[in-house]
């Protein structure tokens, strides 16, 4: 059988409001068959802390170090915890697709297919990498000797899902638990080296540099070889691009979506962290 072609969005960087509004204006047209399925690499810049639907920023956010160092606060369209996305250190993905194409899955199945492609990306750069399932209510992570690399949320609309995530090629820990609050209430030394032992990444793993470019064409071999499909570049539609201007404008960019715990309507299922 010919493999399916779907769509690949190259690498490109946004701030966390306009990385939101195009992974949901890819959902909206693919739910709408304006588009096929698609896989989208991105970076944040700034970077930025992004909040999955039903996380408060109270209890995760550092808010006011965000401001000091001009961190992005913004909300995802998917469950999971509270991530803080580095703009020199990593590479999201976002995969939309319909439930048809991965053989009709129930959720697990569907991160495990869609998580292969992380996996294989992992196996090209030299590492081994399984996934972790997470367990009742926590999203699955990628875990690489014991720490986790990369972690993923989705939601389900319509026969639809967008599940995104992120892959670590380097790491700041003390950054990360500067904007973010630590699950220990002891010093940022101590968390970081708490921290080290539970979170990893590529660089840490092999023990020599990798540049982002070398990741990214590990991910597209990755979910091409896992999923079994051609991915065929192209661009975003004009009725994707100005949807997701709306979204930037009208949700992504307000503090009444960003700062609040919310449930969208048309949800059927969201793993939530």
């Amino acid at each position: 059988m010919p493999r399916q072609v779907w769509r690949l969005i190259g690498l490109e960087t946004h701030d966390g409001a306009m990385n939101m509004a195009i992974d949901e204006a890819i959902l909206m047209a693919r739910i709408e068959g304006l588009v096929p399925n698609t896989i989208r690499f991105y970076r944040w810049r700034p970077s930025a802390v992004s909040l999955g639907m039903f996380r408060p920023v109270e209890e995760d956010v550092n808010v006011e170090a965000c401001r000091r160092l001009g961190v992005d606060i913004v909300r995802r369209p998917t469950g999971g915890g509270t991530v803080y996305h580095d703009e020199e250190g990593e590479v999201t993905y976002s995969v939309v697709v319909d439930a048809a194409s991965l053989g009709h899955p129930d959720v697990p199945t569907s991160y495990a297919l869609i998580c292969s492609g992380l996996i294989k990306a992992l196996e090209i750069l030299g590492l081994r990498a399984e996934l972790h399932p997470g367990g009742p209510r926590k999203c699955p992570n990628i875990i690489v000797s014991g720490r986790k690399l990369s972690g993923n949320a989705q939601v389900w609309r319509k026969g639809v899902i967008l599940q995104h995530g992120t892959f670590l090629v380097r790491v700041d820990l003390a950054r990360m638990f500067t904007v973010l609050k630590a699950p220990w209430p002891v010093s940022l030394d101590e968390v970081v080296r708490r921290a080290e032992g539970k979170i990893t990444s590529v660089e840490r793993e092999l023990g020599r540099p990798v540049s982002i470019q070398e990741a990214y064409e590990a991910l597209k071999e990755g979910f091409s070889r896992a999923l079994g499909i051609e991915l065929q570049e192209g661009e975003l539609t004009e009725r994707e691009v100005k949807m997701a201007r709306e979204l930037y404008r009208l949700k992504y960019t307000r503090d009444e979506w960003n700062m609040a715990r919310v449930l969208p309507r048309g949800v059927r299922q969201i793993c939530m962290a």
